[in-house]
C-alpha cells in the first residue's frame, strides 16, 4: 500500500474531515454543476460524493489531480476490482448482460486493454477520418435539408440525434438496412439505473433489444464480409483473438458510446453559443476559427462530465486521501476543465484560447480512440448549422431546458430553436 501522506478525506466545502457524501444529482446540479465543482476544487482534490443509486464514491476535481489520476497505474478499470458495497448499489448492468456486454475497452486494463484497443485504432486514425470528411459533410447537409425551411425546429430530433449515428455507421461499416433498424432508445443503456430504481425493468428491456441487434450485426458480417471495422472484429473473434463476450462488448461500445456522447456534445456546444450570441456570430463569420473554437467549447462544457469507475486493488492514498480497496474513484473532467490554475479565466468562453490542454477526451491509456472522429463531426456539424441556419436563436428561454439525468453525461434531449429562411 502506498502512503504519500496521512490526510483523511475532506469536506468538499470546508476541507475539514469528511462527513455525509455530497449528492451529485438533481435538476439544479445537472443544469449547472460548475459552482459546486468550484467549491470542491477550492476545498481540495478528492471528495466523498453520492450518486442517484445511493452508491458513495470518491470524486477527483482539480486539473492537476485529475491528470494524475487518469495516468495512475494503480487505478484499474476492470469491474472485478469493485468491492461488494460498490457492486450492491452501483448503477451497472445486471447479469448476465454485465458479463456479456461490459468487457469493452472502458472496463479493461493492460494487457487485455492493449490487445483490444489495437484492433480499432486504424478505423479511427486521423488520416482516415480526414479522407471521409466529404461524406460526413453530405450527411450533415442532408439532415439540414430535411429541417423546416424557416421558422424553427428541435435541433436534437432534427439533427443531433441522427448525425453522429449516420457518421458512425459509415466509419465502422454498419450496412444501411441494419442502421435503419437501430433504435435510439437503446442508447439509454449508457445511462444505467441502480438495482432499486423503478426504471430498472425498462432498462433491462432495452438491454435485451440491443443484445438481439448485436447478434444480428455479427451474423450479417459473418455472411457478408467487407473490409470494415465490424467485419475485422468478427474475424478476430473467429481467429480466437477475441472472446465472444469481448466481441459483443466492443460492438456495444461502438454502437452506443460511439454516438450518444457526440449527440450530447453537439447540444452542449449549441447551448453555449446560443448563450453567447456574439461568439456565435463571430464563428459564423470566420469559419477558419472553427477547429480552435471546438477545443474551447469542449473545455467549457464537456458532454462527458465524469469518467467511468476506477478502483484501487488495495487500500491506497490518493492526493492525501485514504481510499479503501474496491471503492469507486471518479474523475470529474468538467471540474478539471474549469480549473483556473490551468486555464486563465476558466469560466469565460474564449474562442482564441491557446494552448488548450483540456481533458474532454480523457488522458493516458484510456484517451478516447475516437477523438479525431469526434472532432471532425463536431466541426462539420457546427459549421453546417451556423452557415445554413441564419438568425439561429433560442425558441424560448434556455433556462427552461431539461438536462438529461445521466450520471456521467451532460446534454439535453430537446433543443428548440428559431431561424430565418434556411440557406
Amino acid at each position: 500500500m502506498t502512503t504519500p501522506d496521512r490526510t483523511e478525506g475532506r469536506c468538499p466545502v470546508t476541507g475539514a474531515t469528511a462527513g455525509e457524501p455530497i449528492p451529485l444529482y438533481g435538476a439544479a446540479y445537472k443544469t449547472d454543476p460548475y459552482d459546486l465543482y468550484r467549491r470542491m476544487r477550492d476545498a481540495g482534490p478528492v471528495h466523498r460524493v453520492r450518486f442517484p443509486s445511493g452508491i458513495a464514491a470518491w470524486l477527483v476535481t482539480g486539473y492537476e489531480a485529475a491528470h494524475a489520476a487518469l495516468n495512475d497505474p494503480r487505478l484499474g478499470k476492470n469491474h472485478r476490482l469493485g468491492n461488494d458495497n460498490w457492486r450492491s448499489l452501483a448503477s451497472i448492468m445486471p447479469e448476465p448482460q454485465h458479463s456479456q456486454l461490459q468487457v469493452h475497452l472502458l472496463h479493461q486494463d493492460p494487457p487485455e486493454h492493449t490487445r483490444m484497443r489495437r484492433l480499432v485504432l486504424d478505423a479511427f486514425a486521423p488520416r482516415r477520418v480526414e479522407s471521409l470528411r466529404p461524406r460526413f459533410q453530405e450527411i450533415a447537409d442532408a439532415l439540414v435539408d430535411d429541417l423546416p425551411a424557416e421558422g424553427g425546429a428541435d435541433l436534437v430530433a432534427g439533427f443531433a440525434a441522427h448525425y453522429p449515428f449516420r457518421v458512425l455507421a459509415e466509419v465502422i461499416g454498419l450496412p444501411p438496412e441494419l442502421a435503419a433498424r437501430f433504435d435510439r432508445d437503446w442508447g439509454k443503456v449508457v445511462q444505467p439505473v441502480g438495482p432499486q430504481d423503478p426504471g430498472r425493468p425498462a432498462y433491462e428491456a432495452r438491454l435485451l433489444g440491443l443484445q438481439t441487434y448485436i447478434a444480428d450485426v455479427i451474423a450479417h458480417k459473418r455472411e457478408h464480409w467487407e473490409d470494415d471495422l465490424l467485419s475485422r472484429l468478427v474475424v478476430a473473434k473467429d481467429r480466437k483473438e477475441l472472446t465472444q463476450e469481448e466481441l459483443d462488448s466492443m460492438i456495444f461500445q461502438l454502437l452506443v458510446a460511439g454516438q450518444e456522447p457526440v449527440t450530447n456534445q453537439i447540444t452542449t456546444m449549441l447551448i453555449t453559443l446560443l448563450r453567447h450570441p456574439e461568439q456565435l456570430e463571430r464563428l459564423r463569420d470566420d469559419p477558419a476559427l472553427m477547429p480552435r473554437a471546438i477545443e474551447e467549447l469542449l473545455r467549457y462544457d464537456s458532454a462527458f462530465e465524469l469518467t467511468t469507475w476506477r478502483f484501487f486493488a488495495e487500500d491506497s492514498y490518493l492526493h492525501g486521501t485514504r481510499i479503501p480497496a474496491g471503492d469507486s474513484v471518479i474523475v470529474s473532467l468538467c471540474a478539471a476543465n474549469r480549473d483556473g490554475e490551468q486555464f486563465p479565466d476558466a469560466d469565460t468562453l474564449d474562442l482564441d484560447r491557446s494552448p488548450n490542454s483540456h481533458l474532454a477526451f480523457g488522458h493516458g491509456i484510456h484517451f478516447c480512440p475516437g477523438a479525431a472522429l469526434a472532432r471532425a463531426e463536431l466541426q462539420i456539424a457546427l459549421a453546417t448549422l451556423l452557415a445554413r441556419l441564419p438568425g439561429l436563436r433560442p425558441a424560448g428561454s434556455l433556462d427552461d431546458l431539461t438536462w438529461i439525468p445521466a450520471v456521467l453525461a451532460r446534454g439535453v434531449n430537446q433543443l428548440p430553436v428559431a431561424q430565418d429562411k434556411r440557406i
